[in-house]
This record gives C-alpha cells, structure tokens and sequence, in this order.
C-alpha cells in the first residue's frame, strides 16, 4: 500500500478516534492516542496499516508537530508576566521536578535494591513532562485562568531542569559503575552549554522572524504563515546540526517573537491554522508506536514507577505551590496537569542506550510503559486541572 494512503488512513483514524473521545466527555488527545494502537502493529501485526519500520521513518512528522507546539509554547513566556509568576513558576519547577526524582529514586535504590547507576538515571528521567498533551488540552476547552498560566509556563520550564538534571545524574552514574573520568564540564557544564546554546539559536531565529513579520500586513496570513514556518524548520534543523534542543530553540523563537512583536497573536494564529493535522498524526503515530507487549514484562517495578512519579509529581507541586505562596486552585490542582510524559523521555532513552547500556533494556521497558499509562491518562488528568479550577471556557469569558 502506498505510504501517503497509509498516512491519509492514519489521519482519518486518529480523527475519529478525537471525535468519539469528545463524544464520552474524553479529552481529544486521549482519543488519538488510543485510535493509534489501531494503525500501529500493537494489535493487528503484519496486517496492521503502519509497521514499527514505516513509524520509524515518520518520525520528523512528530518532531515537526513537537516542534510547532514548543512553538506555541513560547507565547506564554510574556515578559511582564514572568516578572509577575517569574517566581512563582520557577519555585514550582524546581519543587515538582525534585518530588518526583526524590521519590523515584527513593523507591529504587532504598525500597527495591536498584544499583545507585539505575536508580538515580531512571529517576532524572521522571522529571520530564509532555508538554504536548497539556497544550492541547488547553486549547481544546479554551481554558484561561492562573492554573492555565502556571501549568504551561512550568511545563516549558519543566524540560529545561529536567535536562540539567538528566545530565547530571548520568555523569552520577557512569562514575559510580567505574566508566570514563568525570569531570566538572562533563557534569555541569554539557547541560548548560545544550540549554543555553538552544536558547541563544531561538532567540537570533525568533529576532529574524519578528524583523520579516513586522514589515508585512498584520492580516497577511499566508506569508505570516511561510515566514514562521521557515524559521521553525530552521529551528530544527540547526537544532540537530549542533547537537542542541529543538524543544527549547522553538520555544525560544516563540518567547522572542511575543516579547518583540505588540500583535504577535496574527503570527501564532497563523501557524495554528495550518498544524491541527499534525497534531493528530503525532498523538496517532505515538498511539500506534507504544507496545502493548510491555505491560507483560515491567512487573510491579514498573507499576511502582507510575505511582512514585505521580505522586511526586503532585506533591513537589503542592508543596512548591505553598512556599510560593501562589493561589489556592494552583497549589491544589496545577500537580495534576504534570503527568503526560512522552518525547522527551524517550529521546533520554536513546542516551542512556549509548552511554549507560548495561541498564538500558529495563530502563527502556520501563519508560515505554509508563509513557503508555501517562500519554493515555495524563490528558484526562489535565483536564481534571482546569475543571476543578473553573478554568473551561475561561478565554470564552475574557472574551
């Protein structure tokens, strides 16, 4: 069958998969992901519409859409909000990303026996979230408020210490199995220079693109759209070239782009009109691609994982939520919309296959099923967030 009917197939899937999602009160994310083990060979085998190799192939349609959405993320960072929730935010990051390592870790190497190597590496990887699911969520129930405002600036904020300290922990951990020699740019310095170098490419790409998109008609949409695009799509690719984030420059180009830029929104809106598309692709493919098989062989390890990492994660949130001293409905509820975790944690896993292979195999399986439990039920979770919080149909109001 020809790849691009396979694709078209895919799309029309994972849509209806969105739509009946809709239909039982499900977020649309959560319809794609499951439409995907329909498409993918988790369920039907070698009659399945795309094998494991054909998702393998496809995978720069998921960078792109990941790309579009870190895109959109960087509207958020608003420079006279940040010096508003700066604070705020960061105290929360920090708290919840260390909940959830803490506890991880804990149930790893106190509880379970894990060697140091294992443990402190699989707990760095909790610390990351899925801003994808999160996104979408939002967007879907148009959801406005100080939860909104918070849960996407922490999950932003969220890869960036989380890259730090996977860099850090598998510097840890190839010291304590006796590796290469360790030293302070190895630990410290590797992360920094990744982060800080993404950042720097985003922000010279976002300048650009703000200098072309200021000199054209506010209501051009279709050059707004190219022009936007091109400087994404330059985003990764330098991103890749030098070994940095495509995460963070994309995030980058969009925070540049909204601080400079006074009607930014036609450009966002813009790019926003043409990706819903991709959007379904990636949750479908990342659906089609998990393995059910997993289930059967992480045992109550990685059972134990999702629990410990959850919990983490809510209660890191909690407690940052009080000494921040932030609202009532962020301290309660913001935990909640910070349980997806996908991409990033599978992109660490290729790491830790090169870097630390002797426990690469259950890290892996590990990982995998928890990226089955989350990606499925993080959604809903989210969307638990803003409706305890009032938050649904918030931009409606404002309007």
């Amino acid at each position: 069958m020809d790849i691009f009917i396979k694709i078209g197939l895919a799309l029309a899937i994972g849509l209806i998969g969105g739509k009946l999602a809709k239909l039982v009160k499900l977020p649309s994310v959560s319809g794609y992901l499951i439409a995907g083990l329909f498409v993918g060979p988790t369920l039907f085998g070698n009659y399945a519409i795309l094998s494991f190799d054909e998702l393998k192939n496809l995978t720069f349609i998921s960078e792109l859409a990941l790309a579009f959405i870190a895109f959109s993320i960087g509207s958020e960072f608003v420079v006279k909000d940040l010096a508003k929730y700066g604070k705020k935010v960061f105290i929360i990051t920090i708290a919840e990303v260390l909940g959830a390592i803490i506890l991880v870790f804990s149930l790893m190497y106190f509880i379970v026996g894990k060697p140091f190597a294992f443990s402190i590496v699989i707990a760095a990887m909790s610390a990351a979230t899925a801003p994808a699911a999160t996104l979408l969520v939002m967007r879907q129930y148009k959801a406005y408020g100080p939860v909104t405002k918070t849960l996407l600036s922490v999950v932003a904020l969220d890869d960036v210490v989380g890259i730090i300290a996977f860099g850090i922990a598998l510097s840890l951990a190839k010291m304590s199995v006796g590796g290469e020699a360790i030293t302070f740019s190895k630990i410290i310095l590797g992360p920094i220079i990744e982060i800080f170098g993404s950042l720097l490419l985003g922000f010279i790409l976002g300048f650009i693109l703000t200098f072309v998109a200021k000199k054209q008609r506010e209501h051009n949409k279709d050059n707004l759209q190219i022009f936007s695009i091109i400087a994404i799509l330059l985003g990764i690719g330098f991103s890749n070239l030098l070994n940095l984030s495509p995460l963070l420059t994309n995030i980058a180009i969009g925070m540049t782009l909204v601080n400079l830029m006074k009607k930014s929104i036609y450009v966002f809106n813009s790019v926003n009109d043409f990706v819903a598309p991709f959007y379904v692709l990636f949750f479908t493919f990342a659906g089609a691609s998990l393995d059910l098989k997993v289930l059967l062989s992480v045992g109550i390890i990685g059972i134990a994982y999702i629990f410990a990492r959850g919990f983490g994660k809510y209660l890191g949130a909690f407690l940052g939520g009080k000494l921040a001293k932030a609202e009532k409905e962020v301290t309660k509820f913001l935990g909640l919309g910070l349980l997806p975790q996908g991409g990033i944690s599978i992109g660490l896993s290729v790491i830790v296959a090169s870097q630390l292979p002797e426990y690469a195999a259950i890290i892996n399986t590990i990982i995998m099923f928890s990226v089955l439990v989350y990606e499925t039920t993080g959604p809903i979770f989210s969307k638990l967030a803003i409706s305890l919080s009032g938050e649904i149909n918030g931009l409606e109001r404002i309007e």
